[in-house]
């Protein structure tokens, strides 16, 4: 399988099977619902790990929680709830929306909260290479020092701004690793710095290397995160003497239109806006019919467009298909295991079901978490009733009540198809 690497800008083979493929991925900042692009970078790192896993890997997948974040801090403060009670909240929500896409869960998913001793003794060890620094209860990053820096991002030392101006720096291009606990912040731990909390980046290093080791296969999160988040965890890993991350996997953004979404989403885009209006299989379409690492258009429209497809290759389980041929499945692993080329990989399962290779369909969809397209639907007892009474007036010749009985189902939501020995319900679309 090769994969673009963003570090080294070329597509790159992975190791072959059984690896081990070792996965970090940058998750959510925990203190809202998330915002359906925070689903991007969560459904590509579960797609990649089940594809690698149905081709013989051992897989372990780390994607991790923010939940110790400045958001986290000034959204506590806005509902004047403590900061750790609106963590774990938004946390459960984080679990409860992630489980709706029915993707199942990665190995791993830590806290920052839940890391500080770590995050602590890599901050210690920095500080003691001289790559980082001391200054009344905050210790920065010498990014100076670091004579690889802007290699993740191309970034260049003369042209950075920096991210979080402060007097307390030695070179405002310089970086916090450790914060002194402010007025407005409730929450802290107890450091060789005084009371505080972690900067952002350093969560991240400690968390990859606690959970995977100082060296491992990939490392992705969104495009945005690029710089300065990785460049800074690179910065961090590298100067500690860890090797980090050998390919990194940046997905492209959603690109929201807002005129596009009035009709059903309006302006609230959260994860479970989307599921409750769309479904999960639609969104999950959705995602697979942009390239990962490009940039996607998100509205009303295209969520259609993407529900229609849902309901194209659905409908092609309810007729008779055939399994199709083992070597049949081949365009589809070529598809994936060249830069997990989900639109081409899409492309293959519409070519099956127009040839109705439902067999070759089911082993496809599953990769995705979209088996539940080969699933019968079940009309309510209610409408079946309906269409065994429309049958009845058929077979009596009463056509007159049987088209009233067809509209009454029609009106309930399902569509009665005639069929040899009897009827069939289906889902009216839309």
């Amino acid at each position: 399988m090769r994969l673009y690497n963003s570090l080294t800008r070329t597509r790159e083979e992975l190791p072959p099977a059984p690896g081990p493929i070792r996965m970090y991925v940058c998750g959510s900042t925990v203190y809202q619902r998330i915002h359906v692009g925070n689903s991007r970078p969560f459904v590509l790192a579960m797609w990649v790990k089940r594809w690698l896993e149905s081709q013989g890997y051992v897989v372990r997948l780390v994607h991790n929680i923010t939940d110790v974040d400045d958001h986290v801090y000034e959204e506590a403060a806005k509902q004047g709830i403590d900061s750790r009670v609106l963590a774990d909240r938004a946390t459960a929500w984080f679990f409860e929306d992630t489980n709706d896409l029915g993707l199942g869960r990665p190995d791993v998913e830590p806290r920052a909260s839940e890391t500080i001793p770590e995050i602590i003794a890599l901050v210690r060890e920095l500080i003691g290479r001289e790559l980082a620094y001391e200054s009344q209860g905050d210790v920065y990053f010498r990014v100076a020092r670091f004579g690889e820096y802007g290699r993740l991002s191309g970034a260049q030392l003369e042209d950075m701004i920096a991210q979080e101006p402060s007097e307390l720096k030695e070179d405002q291009r310089d970086f916090a690793l450790w914060k002194s606990q402010k007025a407005h912040e409730d929450a802290a731990w107890d450091s060789p710095w005084g009371l505080g909390r972690p900067g952002w980046h350093i969560e991240c290093s400690a968390m990859a290397e606690k959970y995977l080791g100082p060296d491992f296969e990939l490392h992705g999160g969104g495009n945005d995160l690029r710089f300065p988040h990785h460049e800074n965890e690179l910065a961090q890993s590298l100067g500690a003497g860890r090797p980090f991350a050998r390919v990194w996997m940046h997905n492209g953004m959603l690109q929201l239109d807002a005129e596009k979404m009035s009709k059903s989403l309006g302006n609230v885009v959260t994860l479970r806006n989307v599921l409750d209006v769309w479904g999960r299989e639609a969104l999950l379409l959705f995602h697979l019919s942009g390239h990962w690492r490009q940039p996607v258009d998100f509205n009303d429209e295209v969520m259609a467009q993407a529900a229609a497809q849902a309901e194209s290759l659905r409908n092609a389980f309810r007729s008779p298909g055939a399994p199709g041929r083992e070597e049949e499945f081949r365009a589809f692993e070529k598809a994936l295991n060249d830069d997990f080329n989900t639109p081409q990989a899409l492309a293959v399962l519409h070519e099956w079901r127009r040839e109705q290779k439902v067999g070759l369909m089911r082993r496809g969809l599953e990769v995705f978490g979209l088996a539940s397209l080969a699933v019968p639907d079940t009309a309510p007892s209610d409408v079946q009733r309906l269409a065994h009474e429309r049958q009845a007036a058929r077979d009596a010749r009463q056509f007159a009540q049987a088209d009233e009985l067809r509209d009454q189902i029609e009106a309930a939501g399902w569509e009665v198809r005639d069929a040899t020995g009897g009827f069939e319900l289906v889902p009216r679309p839309g």
